[in-house]
Formats: structure tokens, C-alpha cells, sequence
């Protein structure tokens, strides 16, 4: 289960020195426990279906950060973001690449018979589905756009 996961390498990570590592896994079980209390789950927990969108949310947001801080010149702030990524995609599924999205994109479509951009939500939709957290919800929607167009 990836809480227990996260728990055992919030300690190795303390064994072994590494700040950067227990602050971005500390940061992760806070945000769980957030949303575990906001769910009223506190006491059971989360599915590991239920944490790998929140960790890539974390995730996404840290590469948001440093898109900006990269624009506004603070190399270093950039830096420190990109490495807590690092950190929270090891929690992760191997993402896909664009042109496996787009094969499930097609295959979507297909299947739908969708035409036009009105149907770009269900075929949105069906690939999210099939995809799940291996695939970026900004990059689906964009090769939709461009494919049903």
C-alpha cells in the first residue's frame, strides 16, 4: 500500500540524511491526511487508487512552480521544485507518451463514433478511464482537441 510505503521511506529517507527527501514525503502524508480527514477516513485510510491522483496532483503542482519560478529567473527555487517532482513520481505509474495517448485517443473516438468538438468530454472521458494516473489530463485533452477538430 503506498502510505505504508510512504511511511517506511519518510524513516530511511531520516536515516539517511536526506532533507530534501523528508521534507517532500512529510509534505505528501500531510496533504493525505488532509484529505483523509476531509473524507472522514481518518482512521481507515486511503485506497492506493484513491492516493496515486492526489500524489500526481503534488506532483503537477511542483512542476507548475517551477515553470514560474524558471520565468522569473530564480534558477535555484526552479531547481528545488523539480527535485521534490523527482521525488513524489518515484509513487507514481511509468507516465505514457504522447503517441500511446493518442493511439488510446483514436481508439476512443472509434469507439464513440465522436465527431466534432462536442464530443470531446466523453472522449475525454474514456481515455482518462483507460489511462488513469499514467496519463496527464492537460495532454488528453489537448490531443482531442486537435484530433476531433
Amino acid at each position: 500500500m503506498l502510505e505504508e510505503r510512504l511511511e517506511q521511506d519518510i524513516k530511511a529517507a531520516l536515516l539517511g540524511g536526506d532533507s530534501v527527501r523528508v521534507t517532500t514525503l512529510r509534505g505528501l502524508k500531510s496533504t493525505l491526511l488532509n484529505v483523509k480527514v476531509a473524507q472522514g477516513k481518518r482512521d481507515v485510510g486511503l485506497t492506493d487508487e484513491e492516493v496515486l491522483p492526489i500524489f500526481a496532483k503534488e506532483a503537477k503542482k511542483r512542476q507548475e512552480s517551477a515553470d514560474m519560478y524558471s520565468r522569473g529567473n530564480a534558477t535555484e527555487r526552479a531547481e528545488a521544485e523539480l527535485a521534490e517532482k523527482v521525488v513524489i513520481e518515484e509513487y507514481l505509474p511509468k507516465q505514457l507518451t504522447e503517441d500511446e495517448i493518442t493511439e488510446l485517443v483514436k481508439a476512443a473516438i472509434n469507439e464513440t463514433g465522436a465527431t466534432g468538438p462536442q464530443a470531446m468530454g466523453q472522449v475525454i472521458g474514456k481515455v482518462k478511464a483507460a489511462a488513469g494516473a499514467s496519463a496527464d489530463g492537460s495532454v488528453i485533452a489537448r490531443i482531442v482537441k486537435a484530433l476531433l477538430v
